[in-house]
């Protein structure tokens, strides 16, 4: 098999700028490089099906040529574009719905990852770290919470006749 140079370049392109647009951090170019990724992958998936064929008809007697095409890198992207519509409308919403609330679409450090990267490495500031743990190790110690099921309310029995 021998593969079209121009259009694994093009595919290659293609990724490389769906994936350069993925790193932004304004969300309609991240969702323009999803797009254009996903389109250079269908290229890349039709550059893999190999060059074009007799149709792969069962019980066909009559060839144009020696080989037959190959049906299962077509279906895929048929598939692959079908999702892509759908995904394109979906991001044309989300892109409205956003310019209708705000103009700015660059995404923001969230407040919560700052805090969470500036904790302390120590056990006792783990976020499931217990008040009675050892500040030290963090291990539980014998004088753990009382919880358990003789620390919950008794069950109300109602008075049978």
């Amino acid at each position: 098999m021998v593969a079209n140079f121009v259009l694994l370049l093009t595919a290659g392109v293609l990724i490389g700028c769906g994936v350069y647009l993925l790193l932004e951090r304004a969300m309609t170019k991240m969702l323009m490089g999803l797009l254009i990724a996903g389109n250079g992958a269908n290229l890349l998936l039709l550059t893999a099906g190999g060059g074009a064929g007799a149709p792969p008809i069962a019980g066909r007697d009559t060839t144009l040529t020696e080989v037959d095409a190959d049906p299962l890198a077509q279906a895929m992207i048929l598939t692959a574009i079908v999702i892509s519509m759908a995904m394109t409308a979906f991001i044309l919403a989300l892109a409205f719905r956003q310019y209708r609330y705000r103009t700015a679409d660059v995404i923001s450090d969230d407040a919560e990852d700052k805090e969470v990267a500036a904790r302390p490495t120590t056990a006792s500031a783990a976020p499931d770290h217990d008040a009675s743990d050892d500040p030290d190790t963090g291990r539980i110690t014998d004088r753990g919470d009382d919880f358990g099921p003789e620390s919950f309310e008794a069950p109300v029995k109602e008075d049978t006749p």
